[in-house]
């Protein structure tokens, strides 16, 4: 049976260290690259090469060691980024009340985009809401832009929620996952091109463990740690 072009896709950026998004974006530049030189327009063929080498590094999907992931105890950062806000909210479309605790990741072009599941568990629900491209890092943001709001239930039933937020270069969100599914904590779950943000919000029995500045790392930095 041929491979199927998102699964070669997939292989080649998993041997190289690109999301396979890249793979197909870097690669549709090259060739235009290529195109030039071979028909002698050595300057516009240098630049488009340049143009995919930066498209690459922009995809790169290093591997991430969460030592700690397999704590119940601990939320882990779901990007890789400077955390902009810390704040208490309900969860959105949650229940009258409820408070969470929301730890807003922004993430600007040079930092990895692809996204990981803050803890274990099951995938409740996943909304994709269309939106407008405001700068990420505005708290407005997270209401009016472009979202996807992935709900999950950790191994001891309690829920948390991560929304990947557009930002005014960011296009395409990508989420891999639908309802039902099972991930690991640390587990790659998609990606956001160019500048955005993700949101986490995290139960009220656990404690904020990050403050506003501090740098982090999709599956390995922890940003929530269990009360008791």
């Amino acid at each position: 049976m041929a491979m199927r072009a998102g699964d070669f896709a997939r292989r080649v950026g998993g041997a190289i260290g690109i999301a396979a998004e890249g793979v197909t974006m870097a690669s549709a530049v090259l060739a235009a690259g290529a195109l030039a030189l071979a028909l002698g327009w050595r300057g516009p063929g240098l630049i488009a090469i340049l143009c995919a080498l930066a498209v690459a590094a922009f995809f790169r999907d290093p591997e991430r060691s969460p030592a700690s992931a397999s704590s119940e105890r601990l939320v882990l950062s779901g990007a890789d980024g400077t955390v902009s806000d810390v704040a208490e909210m309900p969860l959105p479309d949650g229940a009258a009340g409820d408070r969470y605790h929301r730890v807003s990741v922004f993430m600007s072009p040079l930092n990895v985009h692809v996204n990981r599941a803050p803890v274990g568990g099951e995938i409740m629900s996943v909304r994709h809401t269309p939106g407008a491209f405001y700068a990420a890092f505005r708290d407005y943001a997270s209401e009016h832009n472009e979202r996807n709001l992935i709900v999950m239930s950790d191994v001891r039933g309690r829920q948390h929620a991560m929304m990947q937020i557009a930002g005014y270069l960011a296009r395409r969100i990508v989420c891999r996952l639908h309802p039902h599914d099972t991930v690991r904590c640390g587990e790659r779950i998609g990606l956001i091109m160019f500048g955005s943000r993700v949101d986490h919000f995290i139960p009220p029995d656990y404690r904020v463990v990050v403050k506003v500045g501090e740098k982090v790392r999709a599956g390995e930095s922890i940003i929530g740690e269990l009360l008791q």
